[in-house]
């Protein structure tokens, strides 16, 4: 069976990386930011900005599954290349700065590509140079002293569409095979590797002829699982795990053919087992079959607790203001494959920070900026477009914004919005042809 309510409640308690300490993890990464941002130093002066990457960017970091396990953040330094620097410089440079401050001498260590912050028995931070240079842009090799090129931006815009595509649960499967990767402890897959794979198992082509296939979480996993044992058994010999944003750069160095081949196999297993619990009609025995994959914690945790977007019912003074389009202009949805609409957030300039795009920065955003709204779409006209700003997490309920209604574009097709409340928000556009809404995108805005 699915157990929706329980993959959603084992995800919440014993997968995602608890509040407290994505809270600690961005006080950090603001105190680093801080310090590389204030100093008096080549890297003070050629600072343009701190970019969340990996796993920290896309909010695939996970629980430590073991008692000695420990997590971690990628962060790309953005900077000018300093002209009279070689590419092993960077590192070198970066390694002596932090070695010259009295609150990280004893936390940092020195890479090939990056510096580490090591928190002791808590995680570490992944510091890494990054630039552009000729019109691309590169990370700096310290051990081969040589640049090489890379597109994290649109490593993180690719991830972000895959995952609209998959309804927003493509993250959820990579949380929950990280997992098994840590819990089961029989194969071996770098995190990026295996977010690469389980991306390009979401297809735009299967989604618009099937839009039941990620209409959940189990049923995603099934699908995703299913879609990349297929791919490997198809090949034998590992293939050229290729970086999405930037194809003639691949990710083999990092794997051999040995470790791929026991991943093969054991996804081939695994696949198996999510297939039958996933088919099991008795809601105990399916359970059984889901700790096989998932361990004993699995379907234990109360299903009545409030997800984060319903904790404000029940709140006293606040109100519920979240509408649906059906129930505020009995506008009914049914999806056409054949028509498009993208929702792009784009953060306007502030001092001492560039305008960007939220899905090139893990759709992340600070406080007290403005964020403008803009949708393209391929449905024919006439139709009309509206829009939902939903706010979610204790400073929204608190100020009694939750916000949720659904308005009509005022024709620009596109809206500002500031940035008020930490939390998990999001913002989505409807397209309405004939009085049916036939497209939708969801645009997440993750709020420091």
């Amino acid at each position: 069976m699915k157990l929706i309510k329980h993959f959603d409640t084992f995800l919440a308690n014993k997968v995602n990386l608890s509040d407290g300490r994505i809270k600690q993890l961005d006080e950090r990464v603001t105190a680093i930011t801080n310090f590389v941002q204030t100093g008096e130093d080549a890297f003070a002066t050629s600072f343009i900005d701190i970019l969340p990457q990996g796993s920290y960017a896309h909010r695939a970091i996970i629980n430590p599954v073991r008692a000695n396990d420990e997590f971690d953040a990628d962060l790309l330094l953005e900077m000018n290349e300093i002209e009279e620097w070689a590419a092993k410089d960077y590192v070198q440079e970066l390694y002596t700065v932090f070695r010259g401050s009295s609150t990280y001498r004893d936390m940092v260590s020195r890479h090939d590509r990056c510096i580490r912050i090591d928190y002791a028995n808590e995680f570490h931070i992944d510091l890494v140079p990054y630039m552009e240079r000729h019109g691309a842009h590169y990370i700096t090799n310290r051990a081969e002293n040589r640049f090489e090129l890379t597109n994290p931006e649109g490593y993180n815009e690719w991830l972000d569409a895959q995952n609209r595509l998959a309804s927003g649960r493509l993250v959820k499967v990579i949380r929950l095979m990280k997992y098994l990767r840590d819990f089961k402890d029989t194969f071996s897959c770098k995190s990026v590797i295996l977010s690469i794979l389980l991306g390009n198992s979401v297809s735009e082509a299967v989604v618009w002829g099937d839009e039941s296939r990620y209409s959940d979480v189990p049923t995603a996993l099934k699908n995703i699982v299913s879609t990349l044992d297929n791919y490997l058994q198809d090949n034998e010999i590992m293939p050229s795990i290729d970086d999405p944003s930037e194809p003639t750069e691949n990710y083999n160095h990092r794997w051999d053919q040995d470790e791929y081949a026991n991943f093969r196999a054991k996804i081939h297993v695994y696949q198996r087992w999510i297939e039958e619990a996933y088919d099991e009609g008795d809601p105990e025995e399916s359970k059984v079959k889901w700790r096989r994959l998932f361990g004993d914690k699995f379907g234990t945790y109360d299903t009545a607790v409030k997800k984060a977007s319903e904790a404000h019912l029940s709140v006293q003074g606040v109100r519920n203001t979240d509408e649906t389009l059906e129930g505020r202009w009995r506008i009914r949805t049914r999806l056409d494959s054949r028509y498009r609409v993208h929702v792009t957030g784009r953060v306007a300039k502030r001092r001492g920070f560039r305008e960007y795009e939220l899905s090139k920065y893990g759709n992340v955003v600070p406080r007290h900026t403005n964020i403008k709204f803009r949708i393209r779409h391929n449905v024919p006209g006439p139709v009309e477009v509206y829009w939902k700003v939903r706010n979610t997490g204790d400073e929204a309920i608190r100020a009694d914004c939750i916000r949720g209604q659904i308005e009509k574009d005022s024709g620009t097709l596109s809206r500002s919005e500031p940035t008020a409340y930490r939390g998990r928000h999001y913002v989505e556009a409807y397209i309405v042809k004939d009085g049916v809404c036939v497209a939708r995108d969801h645009q997440e805005v993750r709020i420091k």
